[in-house]
């Protein structure tokens, strides 16, 4: 199993470690709830170094991009970060990602950590077309990089005691390299899994463990707390924000998944599965995924059935909690097209029971 360069000071905090896409990970510190609602209120850290990141640069970097993503990057500018993902040839997704434009010919493409070779094995296999130098201009550097996910309302405000460059006022989804915690070329940017603002700060593995440090010094008067994995998983689901693995697959395509906003079917632009996905857009799709909240007492998960009044199978959960920031029990999950609209009744299969619910629209949390 996998350490990251942050593992020792986990387990010095008596994290509650668990094996997660081949790392050994901190699932929780003081209790998921309380963490949660650091995250919400203040500012939390989290140990995401296990997420994959792949160069592409060089003159051709932009056209492969372009064919294989589904958004358009020809409209990212220096500095300009893009939620995205890759189709699989067979209407599924492979992954998704975000697309960083830190120069005109060098993007860094930041992938789940569960599907790091098989991602890599997909863009080689499709660089055939494009001719990439591998190791040169599309480089797998996931084992280089160290990533810390500093989350929160109050997280930029603490950051930016390490770094003479206005980090504050950035906008949502930019980028900056910069000198931070005294170390130079440090990739800060202002994404995260949360929707609590805050920024995420990418890091060789060789400075990693001082700017930790520096991190928690710089937060402590704001309260700082290292945040675990469960925490990440509430906080994501009360956004409605996909998980691959969960909510997005090889099986699912991006408009069944609501996410057609980053599907552009633009002229210039041409991409795998383009015409499949354009047909789905244009004459529909049979299931989509949707946001529900349990009117019964019970938690969804992953897997339970969804049926209608009369006990038919409509869809399946693909996520659910009790969500702390909202203290209901809510999830995700494909239902057919007849009951994606909002307030449908719906029924969930939990322990044997039929317990009933509504489709709601997401973001379930609004600050």
């Amino acid at each position: 199993m996998k350490k990251t360069a942050f593992t020792s000071f986990h387990e010095a905090l008596g994290a509650k470690m668990v094996e997660f896409a081949g790392y050994s990970m901190p699932v929780q510190f003081e209790g998921l709830v309380k963490e949660h609602l650091t995250v919400r209120q203040g500012v939390g850290v989290f140990d995401v170094s296990h997420m994959g990141e792949v160069w592409v640069k060089g003159p051709k970097a932009l056209d492969f991009i372009q064919w294989v993503t589904s958004n358009d990057a020809s409209g990212l500018y220096d500095g300009k970060v893009q939620y995205s993902c890759f189709p699989n040839g067979k209407g599924g997704i492979v992954d998704d990602l975000l697309v960083y434009r830190l120069e005109p010919e060098n993007y860094l493409l930041v992938i789940n950590a569960a599907n790091i070779d098989k991602d890599w094995n997909w863009l080689i296999k499709q660089n055939e077309k494009f001719g990439l130098k591998v190791g040169e201009e599309l480089i797998n550097a996931s084992d280089e990089f160290a990533q810390l996910a500093v989350q929160g309302p109050l997280a930029l405000q603490a950051m930016q005691k390490l770094t003479d460059e206005p980090v504050e006022d950035m906008e949502y989804y930019t980028v900056k390299q910069l000198t931070f915690a005294g170390v130079k070329n440090i990739i800060f940017s202002t994404t995260g899994y949360t929707g609590s603002g805050g920024c995420e700060i990418y890091m060789p593995n060789d400075v990693a463990p001082k700017i930790w440090k520096a991190v928690f010094e710089a937060g402590e008067s704001f309260g700082i707390k290292p945040i675990g994995l469960g925490a990440r998983d509430t906080l994501r689901l009360e956004m409605g924000f996909c998980l691959y693995g969960n909510d997005i697959d090889d099986t699912t395509s991006s408009i069944e998944a609501g996410l057609g906003w980053i599907t552009k079917f633009n002229d210039h632009k041409n991409f795998i599965d383009k015409g499949y996905l354009l047909d789905q857009k244009n004459n529909g799709v049979s299931k989509r995924l949707r946001g529900f909240e349990m009117i019964d007492r019970g938690i969804p998960r992953q897997h339970y059935e969804i049926t209608d009044a009369n006990g038919n199978r409509i869809g399946e959960v693909t996520s659910g909690t009790m969500a702390p920031s909202l203290n209901k029990a809510i999830g995700m999950g494909y239902v057919t097209n007849e009951f994606s609209k909002l307030d449908t009744e719906i029924f969930i299969n939990i322990r044997g029971k039929s317990l009933k619910a509504k489709i709601v629209k997401i973001p379930f949390y609004k600050e």
